[in-house]
């Protein structure tokens, strides 16, 4: 395979980073300088250098509460992108981190995920291939918890019509079974998911993978209409008390 994927199999890095490594002639395949698109063996002696470790460790992630009208990526349609939220005024004063903000931290900021712009929460936006990768790779089993606050409005003339307050007691059990398997988007089914109530109005979804508006998609197919929908973990980090708007560093504690 090629190299780049080697190492980005290995877990040392992102192909994207793993490319810049080679570039910058980090990388040394059985004793020999790695070159761009070079192609090794299972069995290759793969050394990489200590510069490469360093550039690694000077890189940030980032931890967001995003907040609604804000896209996670690129900005579309007049609507600003998430990473214009990370400024110096709006770094949380209780992040204990203890690093301090600099604008060359922008550089390559990109988010690891999505959360569309009607919706709020956790969203990580870094500069680290390696967390990319775990976030959202091919792979990835990471699990993400939303609060989804619901209004069940059931099609068809004998429906009750929206019923926004104490959805729970009307909501049909064999529905609830779809929402945590069942489902298909895309022609694909889904994975298991985990889908409980938390109150009366609001479900509690776990998810391990990501498809475009995933949870409001699987709530339109069963008759229920998404009025709220917060992102409160990814993996082992939590949002907290992070406040709206605000951002923190993942501590170097912290894994996913």
């Amino acid at each position: 395979m090629r190299l780049n994927k080697r190492l980005a199999e290995l877990g040392l890095c992102s192909r994207r980073e793993a490319d810049d490594w080679i570039a910058r002639g980090w990388v040394l395949v059985d004793g020999e300088v790695a070159r761009m698109g070079q192609p090794v063996a299972s069995d290759a002696h793969i050394e990489v250098q200590p510069e490469a470790y360093q550039s690694q460790e000077e890189r940030v992630t980032i931890l967001l509460h995003k907040t609604v009208g804000y896209v996670s990526g690129q900005p579309e349609d007049g609507h600003a992108a998430a990473v214009s939220l990370v400024q110096s005024r709006s770094h949380w004063r209780d992040d204990h981190s203890h690093r301090r903000f600099s604008p060359v931290q922008l550089k390559g900021l990109a988010p690891a995920g999505r959360l569309d712009i009607d919706s709020t929460g956790l969203l990580v936006l870094t500069q680290d291939g390696r967390i990319a990768r775990t976030l959202i790779g091919e792979d990835s089993g990471v699990e993400k918890e939303y609060m989804v606050r619901v209004q069940w409005a059931p099609q068809g003339p004998q429906g009750p019509g929206v019923v926004a307050q104490d959805v729970q007691a009307v909501f049909p059990a064999d529905k609830l079974a779809l929402l945590r398997h069942g489902l298909s988007l895309d022609g694909a089914p889904l994975k298991p998911a985990v889908v409980e109530w938390l109150n009366p109005e609001q479900l509690r979804f776990v998810l391990t993978e990501g498809k475009k508006r995933q949870i409001r998609r699987m709530c339109e197919a069963v008759g229920l209409h998404v009025v709220g929908l917060k992102r409160v973990r990814i993996g082992r980090v939590l949002l907290g008390k992070l406040p709206p708007g605000q951002w923190r560093y993942l501590g170097a504690d912290e894994h996913f």
